[in-house]
């Protein structure tokens, strides 16, 4: 924090004036799923680990969620965000501890994903900037419906001067993650869908997936999973 500022306002009084919710619903269905998809697949099967010590790293994956560069800046608010090697304060439902404030977590997220609904958005032009110059590293913008372009998934990485280059590929090699599409079933809807990959190009499975994979070994084995 700024000296300056330190010294001269309250921080916590400047926080708690800050508007960290709005109450403003998800635009269309498919976005809300999408959004749901991307991050509880992270928080149901990932296992992210320090490569030196082996350690598991700890996370934070959200949707809709304010990311706040300053006190006297609105905030940016992802569709999708994740942010490694954070985790939240205990006390998170303090009015301080809400939203993701990049004072706070010492670093920003380090990836932010857009769904595109409309050409209304700004999501290549002024989201783009905002997000490089708040030192966010991939920006992913999701096109579903082709409103910007004829390309659905482009994905940009921050370079110098805190500009964004576009990638050949869809892989976050600092995070250890890819992004593909993927045309399947999720929640009964059938469609083509973000999702993350491993190095290995595996799928970072749901919640769902993965025990539906379980039931399937255990019926292997001859064991009825719906008897245990």
């Amino acid at each position: 924090m700024p000296q300056l500022l330190a010294e001269n306002y309250d921080f916590k009084e400047l926080v708690a004036n800050l508007i960290t919710e709005d109450d403003e619903p998800v635009d269309n269905l498919f976005s809300e799923r999408q959004q749901r998809l991307l991050a509880g697949s992270l928080y149901a099967s990932w296992k992210p680990t320090n490569q030196d010590t082996g350690e598991l790293l700890k996370f934070i994956a959200a949707s809709n969620v304010g990311v706040f560069s300053s006190v006297y800046q609105s905030p940016i608010v992802p569709d999708v965000f994740l942010s490694m090697d954070v985790e939240f304060q205990k006390d998170w439902l303090m009015k301080e501890h809400r939203a993701y404030f990049i004072w706070e977590f010492d670093k920003p997220p380090d990836v932010a994903i857009e769904i595109v609904s409309n050409t209304k958005g700004g999501e290549i032009s002024k989201k783009k900037n905002r997000y490089a110059q708040i030192d966010i590293t991939y920006y992913v913008v999701f096109d579903p419906f082709r409103a910007l372009s004829s390309e659905k998934l482009r994905v940009f990485e921050r370079g110098f001067g805190k500009r964004y280059v576009e990638r050949k590929d869809f892989d976050l090699p600092d995070v250890g993650l890819s992004l593909t599409l993927w045309q399947g079933e999720f929640e009964g809807w059938t469609d083509e869908w973000l999702r993350w990959v491993d190095t290995d190009g595996n799928l970072i499975l749901t919640g769902n997936e993965r025990a539906e994979r379980l039931a399937d070994k255990l019926r292997e084995l001859g064991v009825n999973p719906q008897q245990i």
